[in-house]
């Protein structure tokens, strides 16, 4: 994959393992970006005035196609952590009612619902699922263990932060739906990474980045709600879109209350077209072929270097671009993080969970094998 290093604006000095954290965009698609904002900045009251309804219609419908939904049931937001504040604050959920997750949510969107339940008075739970993983039926199992008469929403991520495991949400969505339970998927890492269709996937509402491995311009994420869950759909931010019949309106209150949060630079939205033209012309599902097998690879050496077991069975489908290898438990995180970039140049997360340690692989486009070779060498001399 060298031949897609010369895309990116990375700095050529650091070997860049971290892309699961901001992601990284494409010169190209970084140029239409800027090529957006400067027709904006050329005649302001046209381009947000009048212009900007058409062009989200034509992103959301390009972005509609790739998720295959119709554009009408997403809607872009900043990022995966608005999205989830949207869903959280409109349902109606009270003293009695409990929201079932995982152990492996991320920080920021498991704060969204414990301070609604502070306010509210509805429980959040944390339903384990063991390390290591052994079977779709197995995590289902688990998961389902948590479900009482009491649960009125799950909340889980496609593919989790911290351990990077990819969670069976369709199984999961399907079997909540026949319970009549609602579900809410945190996709922030499953947009770009894996193929996602998200008519097949079943889940109520879907949050998601564009800006991590689809590649697109920061600031860029979306929100899907099924057409007959749209009504539960409350502002975030009360604006023109509340209005109805206000000017740049859609007719939908779902995307009108969303999209006009204010002035606001649309410029990440509409870039999204961009970035998935981008992975198409440079064939990206043998690109995302090539960076698993070098996640595997590092998984494996690292696990080789530490004698510690993986926390995935070996080509289970749990894991795809982006791996945890566990570390030493006497290890001191902050200083081995420290060290890898600042004596190594090599950045890359080191992740405690659930009081144990783990180093976080994301392997994308522009990494070689030389990069895999280099932080082996660097853990070889700093463990």
């Amino acid at each position: 994959m060298h031949h897609l290093k010369e895309f990116f604006l990375l700095d050529p000095t650091v070997v860049y393992l971290n892309h699961g954290s901001y992601g990284a965009t494409p010169r190209p698609v970084f140029e239409v970006y800027q090529n957006w904002q400067r027709r904006m900045e050329r005649q302001p009251v046209a381009f947000l005035g009048g212009e900007i309804t058409g062009h989200l219609l034509h992103a959301r419908r390009v972005l509609g196609d790739y998720l295959n939904v119709e554009r009408d049931e997403l809607v872009f937001v900043p990022n995966a952590t608005f999205g989830v504040n949207v869903v959280a604050h409109s349902l109606s959920l009270g003293a009695g009612d409990e929201v079932l997750a995982t152990d492996h949510e991320y920080g920021s969107c498991e704060n969204v619902w414990k301070f609604l339940s502070l306010k509210t008075g509805f429980r959040y739970i944390r339903q384990p699922i063991r390390l290591p993983v052994s079977s779709v039926a197995g995590i289902v199992d688990q998961f389902w263990q948590g479900v009482t008469p009491r649960t009125r929403v799950i909340y889980l991520s496609h593919i989790t932060s911290p351990t990077a495991l990819c969670l069976p949400v369709a199984e999961i969505c399907a079997r909540a739906r026949a319970a009549g339970i609602l579900t809410v998927v945190d996709g922030a890492h499953a947009l770009g990474q894996i193929p996602l269709d998200l008519a097949a996937l079943g889940a109520d509402f879907y949050t998601g980045n564009a800006h991590k491995w689809l590649s697109s311009p920061k600031g860029s994420a979306f929100l899907y709600a099924r057409r007959d869950k749209q009504s539960l759909i409350q502002p975030l931010v009360v604006g023109w879109g509340w209005k109805e019949g206000a000017e740049g309106a859609t007719g939908s209150p779902f995307i009108d209350y969303l999209q006009w949060l204010g002035t606001n630079d649309f410029s990440a939205y509409l870039s999204v077209p961009a970035a998935i033209a981008f992975q198409a012309e440079h064939d990206w599902l043998a690109v995302r072929q090539a960076c698993h097998e070098l996640a595997t690879q590092a998984v494996h050496r690292i696990c080789n270097l530490t004698g510690l077991p993986s926390i995935y069975p070996q080509d289970a489908g749990f894991y795809h671009q982006m791996a945890v290898a566990p570390l030493p438990p006497n290890i001191d995180l902050g200083r081995l993080k420290a060290a890898l970039i600042d004596q190594y140049r090599v950045e890359i997360p080191c992740i405690s969970w659930q009081g144990r340690q783990f180093i976080r692989i994301s392997v994308q486009g522009y990494n070689t094998q030389e990069d895999i070779d280099a932080l082996l060498l660097a853990l070889q001399a700093l463990l």
